[in-house]
């Protein structure tokens, strides 16, 4: 990836004063957007990060519409994770849950350039991949397995031996602590204008956060 010193955008102008007349320091700038259908199920877009969490969240809601559960379910879509887990600092806060699955993409390593040594074996199509590590509560780790297993949702797991950066940090230490877990979604070419999921894994992920809210009920104990 070039540094940011290291680009330029070439706009025509024969001086600073013309350009000035044109466009404005810090004016931003992005490639032309689109959302495509590719084959085998894929699609791609910019912004897959985090686009697609927001929709697995809603997803995840119709599902459980018309549904009895004991849980009061909350969907957040948070603003400023790239500069600090902001939004999710505020609205945890705000809500004060018992226990939160932050949903957010993750690396897959199944295309030329990535390295499984450093990000594990993640495959697009796998399914989503559920986070175990320090940042996460061993307690919601076991109950999202358990739910994919018995309603044969595939899943992916991924190792995380520290801080996630995701919104599962900022969610975690909240007031006295929160019990969170991690549900990601393979994305190829992150942060690049052609970020490319499965369709699949989006509904996969929606479907193991309805059944996870479902398998909760007044016993269910999150001390680890």
């Amino acid at each position: 990836v070039p540094e940011m010193h290291d680009l330029w955008v070439d706009i025509g102008a024969k001086s600073k004063d013309e350009a000035a007349g044109i466009v404005n320091i810090g004016d931003p700038i992005t490639f032309e957007l689109g959302f495509g259908e590719l084959r085998n199920g894929l699609a791609h877009a910019p912004g897959m990060d985090d686009k697609v969490g927001v929709w697995v969240s809603i997803e995840a809601l119709r599902l459980l519409d018309g549904k009895t559960f004991d849980a009061s379910v909350f969907a957040v879509s948070t603003v400023q994770e790239e500069i600090g887990l902001r939004g999710a600092h505020t609205s945890a806060f705000g809500i004060e849950p018992l226990a939160a699955i932050a949903v957010d993409v993750t690396h897959a390593t199944d295309y030329p350039g990535m390295d499984p040594k450093r990000y594990g074996e993640v495959k697009i199509g796998g399914g989503p991949v559920v986070t175990r590590g320090a940042n996460i509560n061993p307690r919601v780790f076991d109950l999202l397995c358990q739910v994919a297993e018995k309603k044969k949702i595939p899943i992916q797991i991924e190792a995380a031996p520290g801080g996630t950066g995701t919104d599962a940090n900022a969610i975690q230490i909240s007031r006295s602590g929160v019990a969170t877990g991690l549900v990601s979604v393979p994305n190829r070419y992150m942060h690049s204008p052609v970020e490319v999921v499965a369709l699949d894994d989006l509904e996969n992920a929606a479907k193991l956060l309805a059944e996870f809210v479902l398998a909760v009920d007044a016993s269910t104990d999150f001390t680890p």
